[in-house]
């Protein structure tokens, strides 16, 4: 016995152990601390097969009892706060406070699904129609699409896994999760909570399972609808391989924040950019990776930019220990590529690295990177690391241009006390949202969330993610309110 954790599948509602595991390792320390089960081809798909059965009996589930089902995972995650954010801050590397902070906005998720699964007539209408055929009244309700298969990422183990599966659970679905390699345990542990509830047999499964297993859980011909958060290369290819199924990818992002002439109060500014840019080391898909500055404050802002990354950089370290701000990365192949990235800008592309720049192991510091050329990766590309750029502007078009100069369009942020161009830039800007007065960081988890472009399609927020979920079905009904000739 190795003396480790071994967290089981989560195989059709149960926990259920695994022929086979993998090591899940601390992104801090780079050694195992825990085990996790492995799905085998042939669980998958029979998961797979009893998530189908179970279709009509989730269905069927009155919108108070999917409530109390919710309501009921939330009272168990309640009670497990404290060891599911220090298995968060272990698997991703995410500092203890933002780990807890993370168990926050789960809870918080699940509150927005217990009433979003309450509500009386979820996007139904009743209209009436009157032709010389006659008087038609016609009722429109939203009903379960069926098996959902769910595909979640590394950095926001547990709060990402929630905004697929309290959806599913609140219209009607049964579903298949496949976690992330390199953090699955969140998942799993949120799983085994699952099961205690009053949730269907059969109805959900959380599979971890080897890379070359990864494909079936977008090929099952089971599956009605799919829902993937990870890398563009990997969310194209399973769109273009879907075939009838419905779709809906959150991508990545290089996400900008324009800073107008207008703005006085620098020192606020500079730290939500630092918390925009070097929050769990950059690795979040709308972490700011381009400023784009005024003149007027370009100077005073890489001054205070310098003076605020020199605080996170002299606070790396364990993201167990509480006075840590800047942790590791996923891993250090990682790291390696953003130190790479770095060192290609300032030595090809004219970056002057203000702050920063360097590696300890898999930890890459708070850096800043200045005037660095538009053909950069560290520009044009996600780097998913504690790095920003920024770049001065004159003309507010110009930088509403700048912000569109990407392949991507998830988020923008814009600081400006000026209304009307925090309306032009709403218009203007081709991403899937504009943050007025804060960074394009901020996600407020009840808003309707997804990108446009590279960036992906669909949305999240638990009201949205069900419209994805479910399917509108009308009943034509003529005449209903005239009394039959006696």
């Amino acid at each position: 016995m190795s003396g480790k954790r071994v967290f089981p599948l989560v195989y059709a509602g149960c926990a259920k152990e695994a022929s086979k595991t993998a090591q899940v390792y601390n992104k801090y320390t780079g050694k195992a601390f825990a085990e996790v089960g492995l799905a085998t081809r042939e669980q998958i798909n029979e998961c797979f097969e009893r998530a189908q059965q179970s279709e009509e009996s989730v269905a069927s589930l009155r919108p108070h009892a999917r409530a109390e089902i919710l309501t009921h995972l939330q009272s168990l995650i309640n009670n497990n706060t404290k060891e599911m954010a220090e298995i968060i801050a272990q698997e991703a590397g995410k500092p203890i406070g933002a780990a807890e902070l993370e168990v926050v906005r789960c809870l918080a998720t699940l509150s927005d699904a217990i009433k979003e699964a309450t509500s009386a007539t979820p996007d139904g209408s009743w209209r009436e129609y009157t032709s010389e055929a006659g008087r038609y009244s016609i009722l429109s309700r939203r009903f379960p699409i069926g098996v959902a298969s769910f595909v979640t990422p590394f950095n926001f183990p547990l709060n990402l896994v929630m905004h697929k599966i309290a959806p599913a659970i609140a219209a009607g679905c049964p579903f298949v999760l496949k976690p992330s390699d390199q953090a699955p345990l969140s998942a799993v542990f949120l799983g085994e909570l699952l099961s205690r509830t009053n949730m269907p047999e059969g109805s959900f499964s959380v599979l971890p399972c080897a890379t070359e297993d990864a494909p079936l859980f977008s090929e099952n011909e089971r599956i009605k609808v799919i829902s993937f958060t990870g890398s563009p290369k990997v969310g194209w290819s399973i769109q273009e391989n879907a075939k009838r199924k419905r779709v809906v990818l959150e991508l990545g992002g290089n996400a900008a924040c324009i800073i107008d002439k207008n703005v006085s109060d620098l020192d606020s500014i500079v730290a939500r950019l630092m918390f925009g840019a070097f929050f769990y080391s950059g690795q979040s898909c709308i972490s700011v990776q381009r400023i784009i500055a005024h003149e007027d404050h370009y100077d005073e802002l890489c001054k205070k930019l310098v003076e605020g990354a020199k605080i996170w950089n002299n606070k790396q370290g364990d993201p167990l220990d509480r006075d840590t701000m800047l942790g590791p990365v996923i891993s250090e192949k990682e790291a390696i590529r953003m130190e790479e990235w770095v060192n290609e800008a300032a030595s090809n592309h004219n970056g002057k690295i203000l702050v920063g720049g360097k590696r300890n192991g898999s930890i890459y510091d708070a850096t800043v990177i200045a005037d660095v050329d538009k053909d950069s990766k560290v520009w044009k590309q996600e780097i998913f690391g504690p790095v920003t750029t920024i770049h001065k502007y004159s003309d507010f078009k110009d930088a509403i241009d700048m912000v569109n100069d990407s392949e991507f369009g998830l988020q923008a942020g814009i600081f400006t006390n000026d209304l009307q161009k925090s309306f032009y830039a709403y218009e203007n800007l081709v991403v899937g949202g504009v943050v007025v007065n804060d960074v394009p960081s901020a996600r407020v988890d009840v808003q309707p969330y997804g990108g446009v472009k590279a960036s992906g399609c669909g949305k999240e927020g638990v009201k949205y993610a069900m419209e994805d979920l479910t399917e509108m079905r009308v009943m034509v009904m003529k005449e209903i309110s005239s009394l039959p000739k006696e």
